[in-house]
Order: C-alpha cells, then sequence, then structure tokens
C-alpha cells in the first residue's frame, strides 16, 4: 500500500469514527419513597407523612404528604414505618466470620476467595440491618479495596466502606499475623507481611505500603489485644516515636489515624502521638480523658451494650465531657 493509500485509509477511518453516534446519556433514575414518620434533621422532632425524593442515587428533596411518583419513578411505600438517615458504625471487621470457632478450625483450610463470600454477605446484612457506612478496621487491603469499590460501583450490596487495610503492629504485637503459628508458616507470614514495622522509619514505610494499596485510613495496635495470638497483655506494644511516626506519616497523605488501644498506658501514648480516635479505649481514667479532650480524638466503644460493666465505662468518659461512638453494626444484624 502506497503512502497516499495509507493516508486515504486513515481518513477515512477517522471520518468513520467521527460519524458515529455518541453513546446515550443513561436514563435519570428516579426513586420516591412514602415515609409515615420520617427522621431528617438532628435534635429536631421528627416529621409526619413525607415524600423522599432520590435522584439517581442521591436525595433531591423532601417533601410534605405522599406525593404522587412522575411517570417512571419508582415508589417504596414506607407508609406504615418510622424513616431515619442510614446509620454509621465506626468500627467493623467486615471479613470476620462471626463463629469465631470455626473461623480458628478452618483457618488453613481457608483461601481469599472463601473469606471475600464471607465478607459479601456481611456487607449485605450490615446494610439490611440499617448501617450505610461502615469504617472497617482490620482486614487484607486488597481483599477489602476490591470489596469498597465493588459496593460503591454497584456490584454488590452493601455499605459505603472506610476501609483500614491491614493494621499496622510490631513484630509479635497483636496483629503480627506470623504470632505463635509453626516455623514453616512463620517464615512464609513474615517474608510476605507489610504491615509490621520496628522502628520509626520502618513504621513510615508500612503506613506508605497500606496507603499505596488503598487504604482510607491507618489504624496501629498501640496495646496488646483479648483475640491476639500469644499471651501479651493488653498493654502497650509501640514506642512512641513508633506511633508518632505513624500518625504523622497517615496525616501527611491526608488520612486519619485510629489506635487499637485496651491498656491505660497504651491510650495516653496514643493520643500524645496525635490519633484521631482510639479503638476499644477500655481502661480509661481522669488522666485518658484529659488527654482526649485536649486532642480532640473520639473514643469508640466496641462491647456489646447490653453488659453493665460496658455501659458504665461509656458514662464515665461522656461525663468527662470526651466525644464517644458506640459500635452497633455487629449487634444489628438479621439472623442469617
Amino acid at each position: 500500500m502506497t503512502l497516499l493509500h495509507r493516508t486515504l485509509w486513515t481518513g477515512l477511518m477517522i471520518a468513520a469514527l467521527g460519524a458515529a453516534p455518541l453513546a446515550q446519556t443513561p436514563p435519570e433514575r428516579l426513586v420516591f419513597s412514602h415515609a409515615g414518620t420520617l427522621l431528617d434533621r438532628p435534635g429536631q422532632p421528627a416529621r409526619g407523612p413525607s415524600t423522599i425524593v432520590v435522584r439517581n442515587g442521591r436525595i433531591d428533596a423532601i417533601r410534605d404528604g405522599f406525593v404522587v411518583p412522575t411517570d417512571g419513578a419508582t415508589l417504596v411505600d414506607l407508609k406504615n414505618a418510622f424513616v431515619l438517615p442510614g446509620l454509621i458504625d465506626a468500627h467493623v471487621h467486615i471479613f470476620a466470620d462471626d463463629d469465631k470457632v470455626r473461623a480458628r478450625a478452618e483457618a488453613l483450610n481457608r483461601d481469599i476467595e472463601d473469606s471475600l463470600l464471607i465478607a459479601v454477605d456481611n456487607a449485605r446484612r450490615t446494610l439490611e440491618a440499617g448501617f450505610t457506612t461502615v469504617r472497617d478496621l482490620g482486614s487484607d487491603v486488597h481483599s477489602v479495596t476490591a470489596l469498597r469499590d465493588g459496593i460503591a460501583s454497584g456490584l454488590v450490596a452493601g455499605p459505603t466502606i472506610v476501609a483500614a487495610g491491614s493494621p499496622i503492629s510490631g513484630p509479635g504485637g497483636h496483629a503480627d499475623p506470623a504470632n505463635n503459628v509453626n516455623r514453616d508458616i512463620e517464615e512464609l507470614r513474615r517474608a510476605r507481611a507489610t504491615n509490621t514495622c520496628s522502628g520509626a522509619d520502618d513504621c513510615r514505610r508500612a503506613v506508605r505500603l497500606q496507603i499505596s494499596q488503598g487504604a482510607d485510613v491507618i489504624k496501629f495496635t498501640a496495646t496488646g489485644g483479648v483475640l491476639s495470638n500469644i499471651a501479651g497483655g493488653l498493654g502497650r506494644q509501640m514506642f512512641d516515636d513508633e506511633m508518632k511516626a505513624i500518625v504523622d506519616t497517615a496525616h501527611l497523605f491526608g488520612r486519619k489515624v485510629a489506635a487499637h488501644a485496651h491498656g491505660k498506658d497504651g491510650i495516653a501514648a496514643a493520643l500524645r502521638a496525635g490519633v484521631d480516635s482510639v479503638e476499644h479505649a477500655t481502661y480509661t481514667d481522669a488522666e485518658t480523658n484529659a488527654l482526649f479532650k485536649q486532642s480532640n480524638a473520639i473514643a469508640v466503644a466496641t462491647s456489646p451494650l447490653d453488659d453493665v460493666t460496658v455501659l458504665e465505662r461509656v458514662r464515665f468518659v461522656m461525663r468527662a465531657g470526651v466525644v464517644h461512638v458506640l459500635d452497633g453494626a455487629r449487634q444489628a444484624f438479621p439472623p442469617r
């Protein structure tokens, strides 16, 4: 083919492509929800019969009474229901199996795909329980961001996920995946772990790795934990410079930081490092309450609210003026 022929052929192809019809704009999606009673403003009395107009997945208007839907709109009849905004759970592990004994027994038989199916089911149940946003504070970063993005694109049902990825931990700390396993598995897990760090510089690296894989928020384990695979207690497990390095690096990238902390020493150290929230905050006192107020950090309770001891602990920090958030999605899951 001569140069002239090639030029003419290229021109014809461009002309043909230019003449192709433009992609059609997707049709507008309208949903009219009739609410018998509607709580739409915090601290204000609930409204009577109302209509919520949702346009392309976003609330467009709230109107008094039961408005007749326009042509082509979907009607959701909630005339006999009390309707309120979606709830937010600040601390979940969406990939966790509710049956802890079964999860431990099957741990070496499960693959990523098995855990993802559990997470998809948990996401659906969470949404059906009324929670439309959750903060996942401890899952494989690749898996949880895939689920997050799948929900956002409408592939699967679930709440909006704010994902932390794998929690940052020191070797032997609460979130070290190689704790107390046989030497062969330990060697493999140590080689693959991206969330463990020793020293400030190494902890900066660990934070950057989680962010590079899509983490929206950073979590680290300032203390031991109840479900640790070693007898490490509930006291602090990271040094001041390590905690500060984690917080500063996350903030550099515009990420909030959550610290898992049970013991008072770990709670205080995390607050001094500048964390944005403390998860569990089990053993607080007047000193830590003062640090909470000074730093404007939030305490996130994660224990069942039917426990008298837990309720008293919540009342204690609230009386001190500490902003407190309660964890509820795991207790609100409907039966399978």
